[in-house]
């Protein structure tokens, strides 16, 4: 039988998560865009990267108290959310094609990133020096990415010419910082009730999934890849689907692009930093679904092939595939 304490303090948990991370990037973009920073960056960076700390915040938590299945399992669970749902829906949502060379040339480090994930996590373990290299693999990301992107908005115009899409445009929400009077003050708290509600929403999910997970007899392993991977990517989802609706289909797949680049780097590294990880022998089997997905997705993005509807309902398919799997394993 189901805990109902534990039910209710996980939904509770991962809403905090989602309004901690929209009050941080909303915080984040604001601030960056009073600083001159291009819609570009803010898509690639604060954005997507404001969007994967909910899994930055489980993942680290989970790693002081020794479950490295939650740790791992909501990493990888994770981006399989992100590229199966996110980007399938958003696909079916708006089919589209990415032109901008900047995105096209990250989806290869998303790719790269991936497998060196796998790489790690293939005897399923994580030491402190390999988390120290994916660490050093991510720092090495942002110099690259950042030397980019001040090349492309040296030859690109407009800077964020990100997404041909096969429909008319239409004009998407307005942007809730036009014309308004930027209020730096305002900005940071909100930026740090985002960090707060991330951090308290992080310590509630852990200990109610482990409270279910416990009481229904399944593995830690499953509900950090499952239940806890998609709530924590919650945050992602609504962001490309919102992008996506208005026709910002190039942020949307940087958003998928860069919090995967994250997760694989940024969040597991540290993890393993934190404290050596050791997880399920199930990770096995969500590595390989994760590479297949994974050479999938940079195959449409980085070649600029067209991403259709057809497509977007195979990734997810695929998506429900893995989650059925892995409860069954």
């Amino acid at each position: 039988m189901l805990p109902v304490g534990d039910v209710v303090s996980l939904v509770v948990g991962l809403l905090a998560l989602w309004i901690g991370a929209r009050s941080l990037v909303t915080g984040a973009s604001a601030l960056a865009s009073a600083a001159g920073v291009s819609a570009l960056v803010i898509g690639l960076t604060v954005v997507a990267f404001g969007t994967s700390s909910p899994e930055a915040v489980v993942s680290t938590e989970a790693a002081l108290e020794g479950r490295g299945d939650i740790a791992v399992g909501n990493v990888i669970g994770s981006n399989l959310f992100n590229i199966a749902v996110t980007l399938g829906v958003v696909a079916i949502l708006s089919p589209f094609r990415v032109s901008q060379t900047l995105i096209r040339r990250d989806a290869f480090a998303m790719a790269v990133s991936t497998v060196v994930a796998a790489g790690v996590l293939a005897n399923g373990t994580a030491s402190r020096l390999e988390g120290a290299i994916l660490v050093a693999l991510l720092v090495g990301y942002f110099g690259v990415l950042g030397a980019a992107i001040r090349a492309s908005s040296d030859t690109e115009t407009p800077p964020l010419a990100s997404a041909e899409v096969d429909r008319p445009p239409r004009g998407g929400p307005p942007d809730e910082h036009a014309g308004a009077e930027l209020r730096p003050g305002r900005e940071t708290v909100r930026v740090l009730v985002g960090l707060a509600l991330l951090v308290v929403g992080g310590r509630v999910v852990i200990d109610s999934a482990v409270g279910v997970a416990t009481a229904v007899g399944v593995s830690e392993w499953v509900i950090g890849a499952t239940v806890v991977a998609a709530g924590t990517s919650l945050p992602e989802f609504v962001t490309s689907v919102v992008a996506a609706r208005g026709d910002d289909v190039g942020i949307a797949a940087g958003n998928v692009i860069g919090s995967n680049v994250f997760n694989v780097l940024g969040v597991l590294g540290i993890a393993a930093l934190v404290r050596p990880l050791a997880v399920d022998p199930a990770v096995v089997i969500a590595l390989v679904w994760l590479t297949v997905l994974t050479a999938f997705a940079t195959a449409v993005l980085a070649t600029g092939r067209r991403l259709t509807r057809l497509e977007g309902i195979v990734l997810v398919a695929l998506g429900a595939g893995y989650w059925i799997v892995s409860a069954a394993v």
